[in-house]
């Protein structure tokens, strides 16, 4: 059948079968709300205003700034007690190795003070050794070499050794009546004990 041997009721139905939209009606479909809620449920998000995630976003840097400070704090802490720690062990390695110096050169002191005692006045010799002996005792006394106080003292074990025990009631009670071997110190540290006998 032509379009021209088409009757006007015919074309009627054929219009209605049709819809025609408006005119400047909007032909886009909107979305489906139900559906959409459905796949924020399901995959767990929730819309967030834009102030929350600044405020989300800004807690999150704090955090982090105070972890940092706290673990820069805790490693300026640690540096500082090795650095002490060092410094002290240094010191000390330094006072062992002194101290083992001046053990060995007591007996040549020891050595020196006797045969001064045993010369006879106005030699010679004995008064250059003299002075060798008071320049190697100023020289240890400059490095911090002293010799200890023990006669007359009362008997410490810090620093003398009591060989001897002796009676005499002219002397005080547990007093240092007589210095067998002088003994000294080191910056404060025993490097030798006074041997001595002790009265009472």
């Amino acid at each position: 059948m032509s379009e021209k041997s088409k009757r006007p009721e015919d074309m009627q139905e054929e219009g209605a079968c049709q819809e025609v939209p408006e005119e400047g009606a909007d032909t886009t479909e909107e979305p489906d709300k139900e559906a959409q809620a459905a796949y924020t449920e399901e995959s767990g998000t929730e819309e967030q205003e834009p102030g929350e995630k600044k405020e989300e976003k800004k807690d999150k840097k704090t955090e982090q700034i105070e972890e940092l400070t706290d673990r820069l704090q805790r490693n300026m802490a640690e540096f500082d007690n090795y650095r002490k720690r060092t410094e002290k062990e240094k010191a000390s390695m330094y006072v062992i190795g002194a101290k083992e110096v001046v053990e060995k050169v007591l007996p040549v002191v020891d050595n020196f003070e006797r045969g001064l005692a045993s010369a006879e006045e106005g030699d010679a010799f004995a008064e250059g050794m003299q002075m060798v002996y008071k320049q190697l005792m100023a020289a240890l006394s400059e490095i911090g070499v002293q010799p200890i106080e023990a006669l007359g003292q009362v008997f410490d074990p810090n620093f003398h050794n009591a060989v001897m025990h002796v009676e005499d009631p002219e002397a005080g009670e547990n007093t240092v009546v007589e210095e067998l071997q002088k003994g000294y110190l080191y910056k404060e540290f025993v490097v030798r004990h006074s041997m001595v006998k002790v009265a009472n």
